[in-house]
């Protein structure tokens, strides 16, 4: 015991001297848009990019999902290669998004304890259950995963607690276009439970809409944005009953980057009748927005969100950050 206290406290150091090293940069993404200005529809609270940095050998990378804790005030991420990372924003005296802190980090384990490996780590979708009922200590997190489509209940320190049951349709590779583009989406409605939704269309769905499912096999129909390759990459259950998604219709580096926040509601009866999509805003890189791969979504508190950019590990692209209050009345139905 007392052999291997130096280690630890040699590795406090590190993972100490690596937080301080860590220093966001606030940015704008659009030059006729800085912080508390309301523009595209929405009010921008402040954005970051996030340096290349390593907690606990973990990559500060590839981050697809967000889930705010507002028992304990933090903000979870997840990482494509399997990393859990728990941030810590900070807010000036107008609450905009002034920097973050990365308190830890830990790798998602697999059912025997040991971290998660390929193919078995990309981990996109982020949901959270207990995370704000006043008992600090009970928080569960969802994670959705493509290639091997499923979604696996985890504890804050990444323990694996289990898988939750999936329709029968999204647990066959066979059901997929390709298996990069499964189970990108997860979120938990306090009417239907966990809802998942697929980054495109299922083998044969038609082109242009997915279906979001409930773990007892409902879905509804879900027209995706008009963007060309516009795909379903996140999505949050609203305390008022809505469903708040983005979407990303990325075709090639030379071609605009569009993301979409859009606005949904779910009936009680579901099917093939398409859903009523509202578009709450849509930011196009060929209009002057500074935008990358925005994957995750989380909300924060009252209207106000976050959401984060997956830089893929590149050195081609940047993690953002982005802190922003929906506006308090829906906009007018985009869509059937």
């Amino acid at each position: 015991m007392f052999r291997s206290f130096p280690i630890l406290v040699l590795m406090f150091i590190l993972q100490s001297a690596c937080a301080r090293e860590f220093q966001a940069t606030p940015i704008t993404l659009a030059d006729r848009s800085g912080p508390g200005d309301t523009h595209a529809g929405i009010r921008w609270l402040g954005a970051l990019r996030l340096p290349n940095a390593e907690f606990n050998s973990l990559k500060l990378c590839g981050l697809s999902g967000l889930a705010w804790d507002e028992d304990e005030e933090l903000l979870y991420a997840i990482s494509d290669i399997g990393g859990l990372f728990h941030l810590r924003p900070e807010f000036d005296s107008r609450g905009i998004l002034t920097g973050v802190r990365v308190v830890t980090a830990y790798p998602l384990l697999d059912a025997s304890g040991q971290p998660i490996r390929p193919p078995f780590d990309d981990a996109e979708g982020l949901a959270i259950r207990n995370g704000d009922n006043r008992t600090p200590g009970d928080t569960e997190l969802l994670v959705s995963f493509e290639i091997r489509p499923r979604v696996v209940r985890y504890s804050p320190t990444g323990q694996w607690r289990g898988e939750e049951p999936l329709p029968a349709l999204l647990s066959d590779l066979r059901n997929y276009r390709d298996t990069n583009q499964a189970l990108e989406a997860v979120t938990i409605d306090p009417r239907w439970g966990v809802l998942t939704g697929t980054e495109a269309p299922l083998r044969d769905d038609p082109v242009g809409r997915i279906r979001l499912f409930a773990s007892d096999g409902r879905f509804w129909s879900y027209p995706l944005g008009s963007a060309p390759g516009s795909a379903l990459v996140a999505m949050e259950a609203l305390p008022d009953g809505g469903l708040l998604t983005l979407e990303r219709a990325f075709v090639a580096p030379l071609r605009p980057l569009i993301i979409s926040l859009r606005r949904t509601e779910l009936p009680p009866m579901g099917g093939e009748t398409p859903l009523p999509v509202a578009d709450v805003a849509v930011l196009d890189s060929s209009q002057g927005w500074l935008l990358d791969n925005f994957e995750g979504l989380t909300r924060y508190r009252d209207r106000r969100f976050f959401i984060i950019s997956d830089d893929n590990c590149s050195a081609w692209q940047a993690t953002l950050l982005v802190h922003f209050e929906l506006p308090p009345t829906t906009p007018r139905s985009s869509s059937p």
